[in-house]
């Protein structure tokens, strides 16, 4: 049976902040995570699409037009509820609509946004590679505005935490460490 009362941590930023990161050292913690772009990306390979950085943004807003701005985070409570922890991180929160969806269902609900510089964050792409991730500055420029269009600068101006992610991936640990501590600390030490 799944724990009634869950503290969800939706994180947020924009592409190349780091939530990626942010979510493998949660997840080396135990704690788990549920990847929103994760439903966007089986949507994809659904229709029978290549995944690639049009067919990706092209879905997510498809889906958002068709079943309403917070689809997305409605397509993940299902797997929320199934989740057995006290605590659970939602990765790649991008509208507030997507928080208020998470905030009605449940109430201790937080953002945590992470943030880096534009420079910073098209260097990490460029780096990372990923089938979806832009290739030139120009893509890169189309990418945020698409990201800031469906809402994800409302949702990092309204966050409870912030991480600021331009140093070393040490400092971040460090950090989010800090952070976790002090607000999901105890949540987390009564789990077993």
């Amino acid at each position: 049976m799944a724990t009634e009362r869950k503290m969800l941590i939706g994180t947020t930023g924009m592409p190349g902040a780091g939530k990626s990161t942010v979510k493998e050292i949660v997840e080396k913690l135990g704690f788990p995570v549920v990847v929103m772009g994760d439903e966007i990306r089986l949507e994809v390979q659904r229709r029978g699409l290549p995944i690639t950085l049009e067919n990706l943004g092209k879905i997510m807003l498809e889906i958002r037009r068709v079943e309403g701005p917070a689809a997305v985070a409605r397509r993940c409570i299902p797997k929320i509820k199934s989740i057995d922890s006290p605590v659970i991180f939602i990765d790649g929160l991008r509208s507030l609509y997507e928080a208020e969806e998470f905030k009605k269902r449940f109430p201790d609900f937080k953002i945590l946004a992470i943030h880096a510089s534009p420079q910073t964050r098209f260097k990490r792409l460029l780096k990372r590679g990923r089938a979806d991730d832009p290739r030139s500055w120009e893509e890169f420029a189309e990418r945020d505005r698409r990201e800031l269009k469906v809402g994800v600068g409302e949702v990092i101006a309204t966050a409870d935490y912030m991480l600021v992610n331009e140093g070393t991936l040490k400092e971040l640990e460090e950090n989010l460490m800090d952070l976790l501590k002090r607000e999901v600390g105890e949540i987390w030490a009564l789990r077993d």
